[in-house]
């Protein structure tokens, strides 16, 4: 079924329309994206030219190639876009399987395009608006039944690629079969999470999130809140993105977030808080004087020279930003459980925590009286905000954490009205909105007033299910090895940032000892915010000053030859690297058979940040990598790739996507990508027991015709020019040559091959040489510190 839809053509060529083509074609599904014909040309311009026809669409084009964060995986994906106009090219949507449309939320607009669409189409080609809440109904007006049978809404959030949320809301003529086709490309083939919302303003993620800022803005004069203090509260404190309230709008614009609340007042004439989406005039002033976020230079904050001021509501000028101190905050400041740190701020009792319990209860009741209105239960409510708005917890998680019956107790206080379904939960027994029962998710049922299991893919794979079912097989403080199932075992770290310590490396033999005996193959991942930040930089500062080199000799070698042993197991290793994947994280991948990447991977060897070069095998995996199967060839010239090995590491190059790791080195051309995180470890259960059934074999160890001194004094004479014209410190370039040395061999010749083991022997000297440098030991100190490099 998720084949079915190969080439898409994405109808309007703005931000939103931009993204999901450039989405679809990291996704590897071909994308034909078209916009108007430019209404008026510029002086000397040529309007019957391709160029100046298809200027919008090309230029969206290059607008991603500039845009941070990028909408693209790697330049390679515009290989998957083309570009045209609605005038010469709308009938090649004849070639496409699905049809959406992002043209400008007007009416009339989206009304005249369809019927273009419609007579251009192929029968049962899926057809989708991009409308952030306008009807079915009215958008689909005049169009015919196949038309219709086959039309929905497929709500992307902004960055596409970032977001996860995918809302879809079918219309009543909507056959169940689109829905379905959709619902699986856009879980297996988009990596999105799926919602499904009602024909209603602003379906699920909008009307709940600008309900709850709307009532945030309106309730922070009474209880003399800042700007600067809202957004500190609501923030990751509450379970929320850093970004929180105000941040967030300037991000969004203010003129957006105006149009979406205008379009919440205009036609939510039944809504019982219709008022509260009224827009506040100062908004709409600031708007109207052209102050509407980040695309404008400035919005509820504004970089004034190096610092970020923020608006004064009282006065409605900028000022500096005041400290914000709250008891309640500071008490939350180091829970790392979100349940618990959010009860802890709501149960506070400063003028904070009594603000953020007002207004979440709020949100709570109002979020409660919208069921069946908006979405038939409360999974799709708190999918979609923690999906689409980036919340860790949706509202009626939030009201688990802080009580249920206590919650509706509290709204009645405050004069609130919880939905009455909620009493009636409360009353059959069931004391919260979810549960676990049989080791399945289960949450309460509204129509059916009953226990139901959280509907999941079956590729979904979560620690979470492993604990459940008792299947732990072996573990210590900072590391777990876990039964997966099927000869399967998984290899979970949980330290602070999944740092490699002492005991990671320990856990890893250990893993490697009961898979080899019992087990067909090994999977290396977890369920954290990243795979692994690194090593533990704090003992390795501690060791450092404390002179302690042998314990550091030791912790280089154990962590080398854990590496080495999980490439040359007789059983297959498979990891499973995602999000932050660095420095000893980034040697931990690599050190396996085989990587199952998460689509959004984050990785790097930047250990010269911190005075050092990598000390776990990096140097010489990455080599192998890169050199590949020519490593020992004869004619090969191994200068260029040594140059881009060195570059790598000496810049310390971090890959913004997996495709990108897979272009730096880091993965191979085999490696595997899931698109959707939450498949990521059932994907690789599935690589490492296909390798395992497939009669696997270790690989043999490379070695290597490296260039020697020769090679390394060639990058010292860049080294040294990069010196002279201050582009690095001589302590830089003291770490640049001794990664140098080691990545062409030290003392050798073309002549004599090198082995992995010699080459694990230079990185370790090099290392230890580094930890015992002054200077280095201030770049760690500071790192630990100020979280941000110290260039000395």
């Amino acid at each position: 079924m998720t084949t079915r839809i190969r080439k898409v053509a994405v109808l309007g060529a703005g931000v939103m329309g931009s993204g999901i083509a450039a989405h679809l074609a990291n996704s590897g599904v071909r994308a034909l994206l078209l916009d108007i014909v430019p209404p008026k040309a510029n002086p000397g311009e040529d309007t019957s030219s391709k160029a100046f026809r298809n200027k919008f669409a090309a230029g969206a084009l290059a607008n991603m190639r500039k845009q941070k964060p990028s909408p693209i995986v790697s330049e390679q994906v515009f290989s998957n876009i083309e570009v045209g106009n609605f005038d010469d090219d709308l009938a090649r949507i004849a070639e496409c399987d699905w049809v959406v449309e992002v043209v400008k939320e007007d009416l009339a607009v989206k009304q005249s395009l369809f019927e273009r669409v419609e007579k251009h189409a192929r029968k049962g080609t899926i057809i989708s608006s991009n409308t952030s809440g306008m009807s079915i109904v009215g958008m689909t007006e005049g169009r015919g039944a196949d038309f219709k049978k086959n039309f929905l809404v497929t709500h992307f959030f902004n960055p596409v690629r970032y977001m996860k949320l995918l809302e879809l809301v079918a219309g009543k003529d909507t056959d169940p079969e689109v829905l379905k086709t959709l619902h699986r490309f856009g879980e297996e083939v988009l990596g999105k999470g799926i919602v499904y919302g009602k024909d209603t303003t602003n379906f699920i993620a909008n009307r709940i999130g600008t309900y709850g800022m709307m009532k945030t803005i309106a309730g922070m004069g009474p209880a003399e809140m800042t700007i600067e203090e809202v957004d500190k509260l609501f923030g990751p404190p509450m379970g929320r993105p850093k970004s929180a309230v105000f941040r967030t709008t300037d991000i969004v614009g203010l003129d957006t977030f105006v149009h979406v609340a205008k379009n919440c007042y205009d036609t939510l004439t039944q809504d019982e808080e219709r008022e509260a989406f009224r827009m506040p005039d100062f908004i709409l002033d600031m708007v109207k004087k052209g102050i509407l976020g980040d695309k404008s230079g400035g919005g509820f904050y504004k970089k004034q020279g190096k610092d970020i001021q923020v608006l004064d509501l009282k006065t409605m000028e900028y000022r500096a930003q005041n400290k914000v101190r709250f008891e309640s905050l500071g008490a939350a400041k180091d829970v790392e459980d979100v349940r618990e740190r959010v009860a802890v701020v709501l149960n506070g009792q400063d003028k904070a925590a009594k603000f953020a319990e007002r207004i979440t209860l709020d949100v709570m009741a109002y979020t409660s009286r919208r069921i069946p209105e908006i979405a038939d239960d409360v999974v799709n409510v708190d999918r979609a905000m923690r999906w689409g708005y980036a919340w860790d917890l949706g509202p009626f998680e939030s009201w688990d954490a802080y009580g249920v019956k206590k919650g509706v107790e509290r709204m009645k206080e405050l004069g609130l009205k919880p939905a009455k379904w909620v009493e009636d939960m409360l009353a059959a027994g069931r004391t919260s909105f979810y549960g676990v029962e049989g080791g399945k998710d289960t949450y309460w049922d509204i129509p059916t007033k009953s226990v139901k299991v959280v509907p999941e893919n079956a590729r979904t794979q979560r620690v979470e299910y492993l604990k459940r079912g008792n299947k732990k097989v072996a573990g210590n403080d900072s590391a777990t090895l876990w039964d997966m199932g099927d000869g399967a075992t998984l290899l979970e770290f949980h330290s602070k940032m999944n740092s490699i310590d002492d005991q990671i490396i320990e856990m890893m033999n250990t893993a490697l000892d009961e898979t080899e005996k019992n087990f067909k193959g090994l999977v290396i991942g977890n369920d954290g915010a990243n795979f692994s930040a690194g090593a533990n930089i704090v003992a390795l500062l501690w060791a450092a000053k404390s002179g302690e080199f042998d314990s550091i000799k030791k912790m280089v070698k154990d962590f080398q030859s854990a590496n080495q042993r999980m490439r040359y197991s007789p059983v297959p290793v498979v990891t499973a690297p995602f999000n932050l994947t660095l420095g000893g994280g980034s040697e931990v991948t690599m050190g396996g058979n085989a990587i199952q990447a998460s689509a959004e991977l984050y990785m790097g060897l930047v250990e010269v940040g911190v005075g050092l070069i990598p000390g776990g095998g990096g140097n010489m995996q990455l080599l192998r990598n890169v050199f590949g199967p020519y490593a020992a060839e004869k004619d090969f010239d191994a200068l260029p790739f040594l140059k881009k090995v060195f570059l790598a590491i000496g810049m310390a190059k971090v890959a913004t996507s997996a495709e990108e790791a897979r272009e730096i080195g880091f993965l191979s051309p085999q490696d595997g990508i899931t698109s959707n995180r939450d498949f990521l470890l059932s994907d690789a259960k599935a690589r490492v027991l296909g390798m395992a059934n497939a009669g696997f074999k270790a690989p043999r160890p490379t070695r290597f015709r490296l260039p020697g001194a020769s090679g390394a004094a060639t990058i010292d004479m860049m080294l040294y020019d990069m010196e002279l014209n201050g582009q690095v410190s001589a302590h830089d370039r003291k770490i640049a040559q001794k990664l140098a040395r080691v990545l062409t061999g030290g003392d050798t010749s073309p002549s004599v091959l090198v082995t992995e083991e010699r080459l694990l022997e230079l990185e370790a000297e090099a290392f230890l040489s580094l930890c015992g440098e002054e200077k280095t030991q201030d770049r760690l100190q500071h790192m630990i510190e100020k979280g941000k490099p110290l260039r000395n």
